[in-house]
Parts: structure tokens; sequence; C-alpha cells
């Protein structure tokens, strides 16, 4: 008996074929196995679309490979025909078909479009139990900077940078602006994602049913930074909620509006920051591009406008209506979770000597160079 070695194109991929498979081993289906009931939903979106279309893809790969064995050169098939040109039979079938996965696609579209709108309040804790009408939403205000994320919690009336946590099975609402330029605010596993822009507000509503730590990021491409604009999100039962809560009361430092431009200059890979106090309506400030001194609200300049303007003397009042960030910050020393008092800066924070708008070659109002003179007031 002769034993045969096997053809060296097999004996390779048998030997090597678990190596084909490593680029998935870092692969994580979050999208597909969330933690919340609004991220569970459109995992059903996906399932259910892929379903759908894979009623006409199948048969059609199928159909393509039983027609090429049985009309084969040397099959002979009876029932072959090169002159044929029309079958009222499979014109029905191919255009119904399709016609019916659209009509059923169609309908998923128009009812989850609505059901999920990320602006609408969720009626449901998960598929067995509906939000209770009298229950209390949480409410986070998210701020995208560069590069990190700051959450405030306005009625605990505290702030974190980079760390976000919410009870289990408690309805969340997001309230989501950007200081400079757009990002994408996506926690995978909670729900989908939701622009970030500067001057304007988004609303996404969500909840966790699952306790644990996942993984949340910027989906939108934002400049030098952006590979780490990450955090942290904490879904946990309401005590260590609680306990969560009271760690970031004991870090003593306040967010307020001169910190909050500070902490708006550009930085990466921040580590975890709390604030135990915020100022009143600073969302509003950041929100309305404001928050720097002697800025104008844009709602202000809004209702301004609306009313007709400020008359021709406003023609040269200026000063406050530039909202492009240039301003001297100086040092800033945040607070870390567990700490109090000043602590050396992120890393990746720029020294504000080195981002003076003046070295910039773009002075703000008012700012003078080095020869003395003032800043010229463009339009």
């Amino acid at each position: 008996m002769i034993a045969r070695t096997p053809a060296p194109s097999r004996a390779f991929l048998r030997r090597f074929a678990p190596l084909l498979l490593l680029p998935l081993g870092a692969c994580d289906w979050v999208v597909m196995a969330p933690s919340g009931d609004v991220a569970m939903q459109q995992r059903d979106l996906i399932l259910i679309s892929t379903a759908l279309m894979l009623l006409i893809v199948l048969p059609v790969m199928g159909t393509i490979g039983w027609f090429a064995w049985k009309y084969r050169a040397k099959a002979q098939a009876e029932d072959y025909d090169p002159d044929w040109d029309h079958s009222t039979s499979l014109e029905l079938l191919i255009w119904s078909a399709p016609l019916l996965i659209i009509i059923a696609l169609g309908a998923v579209t128009w009812t989850s479009t609505h059901l999920l709108d990320p602006y609408r309040p969720i009626e449901r804790i998960d598929s067995a139990r509906k939000v209770d009408p009298a229950a209390k939403r949480l409410q986070v205000e998210v701020v995208a900077m560069d590069w990190k994320w700051l959450f405030i919690y306005p009625e605990l009336g505290i702030a974190t940078v980079n760390e976000l946590a919410a009870p289990v099975d408690r309805p969340i609402e997001f309230k989501i602006t950007s200081s400079t330029i757009m990002n994408s605010f996506f926690v995978p596993a909670l729900a989908g994602q939701i622009y970030a822009m500067p001057g304007m507000q988004t609303t996404l509503h969500a909840v966790a049913n699952k306790p644990g730590t996942f993984d949340g990021f910027s989906a939108n491409y934002s400049g030098a930074g952006f590979s780490n604009m990450r955090f942290k999100f904490h879904a946990m039962d309401q005590g260590g909620f609680d306990q969560w809560v009271a760690r970031v009361k004991a870090s003593g430092a306040t967010l307020d509006r001169a910190t909050y431009v500070k902490l708006e200059q550009p930085s990466e890979k921040v580590k975890p920051l709390y604030f135990a106090g915020v100022e009143p309506r600073l969302f509003h400030a950041a929100l309305n591009m404001c928050a720097q001194p002697g800025k104008r609200c844009m709602d202000e300049i809004m209702m301004t406008d609306m009313h007709g303007g400020a008359g021709k003397e406003s023609a040269h009042d200026t000063k406050g209506l530039r909202h492009d960030g240039t301003i001297d910050v100086g040092g800033y020393h945040p607070v870390e979770p567990g700490k109090k008092g000043e602590i050396a800066q992120p890393a990746g924070m720029t020294p504000a000597a080195k981002q003076t708008p003046a070295a910039q070659g773009n002075q703000a109002p008012g700012q003078q160079d080095h020869e003395g003179h003032g800043a010229h007031h463009g339009n």
C-alpha cells in the first residue's frame, strides 16, 4: 500500500488556516451583543435587514450555480432554447420577490425611524418592562472637546472628564454639543451614535440593562488627538452609582467658566478628572459659545437679529462676537479622581505660552503684539 502525500496547496492551507483567523481575534462584537435596550433594538434591525436581503441573495447565488451546471456544454439539456426571450412566470418571480422585500424593509424602516428616534424619550426599560411615567430620567450634558469628553450632571452638581456612569435600568437623557468642531458621541453597548456640533444641541435617550464597563469614543474624525478621544461608561446598580457620585464630590474641585476655558484647550490622553461642583448654566454657555469672558451668547445674538438688530451703533461692537477660541488661558492643572488640589498637566496639553493667539499670528481682539500694536478687528 502506497501512502499518498497531500497536495502542497492543501497541506499549506491546513497548516496555516488558523493564522488566517488571527485578524478576527481582536474583533469586539459589542454591536451584536449590546447591554442597552436601544442598542439591542438596533441590533435586531441589522439582523432583520440582513435576513430580508439574504432571501434574494441566497436563491440567486444558488440559481447561478444550478443554471451553470444544468446548461453546461456536456449536459445537452432537452429544454435548452438559444432563442428564448420571454417568460411571464419568470418575470413575475423576478419582480415580485424584490418588491415584497422592499415593502418589508420600508415598513421596518418607517416604524424604527420613529420608535428609535434619538430625540424621542424611551418608553420601555427592556422588552418586558415599560418605563414608569413617574420615574425621573438621569440628565447628562455632554461637551465634546479637543480631544476629550466633558460630562456634566446638572441635577447632581458634578462633572467628569473622560468618565461616564449611570444606574442600570434608569433612562438617560443626553444633551450633546461640541466646543470646537464636529464629533460623534458613541457608546456601542448603549445606543447608536449621534453628532456633537458646536453651537448646536443634539439629544440621545438610552438605558443600560446590564452592569459593566463599556467603551465610548468619537466616531467622527476630528484631528490629531482623535484616536485617543475615548472614555469609559460604567453601568452599575443604584448603590454603586451613589458611591461613584460620592467619590466625584470628594475631589473638591470646581468647574467654573475660567476652568472650563482652560479645559477646552487641545490636549490628548487626558485621564479621568472629577469636579465636585459646576457653575450653573455652564452647558448653556458652552452650547452658545460664550463661556469665555466678554463673549456674547449665540442665543442672545439670534434674539437681537430676530428683533431687527441692535442699531447702527452696534456695528463697532465686535469685541464679543469672535468665537474662534483664541484666548490666552494660562496654565491649567486639573484634579485627578480621588485627589485634591492641583496636579501636573495632562499628557499632551500644550503649555499656554506656546498657544497664545499672538504667537500663532492670530490675535484676539484688544491683544497687542510684541511691538505694542493692537489686534485688527476683522469681519
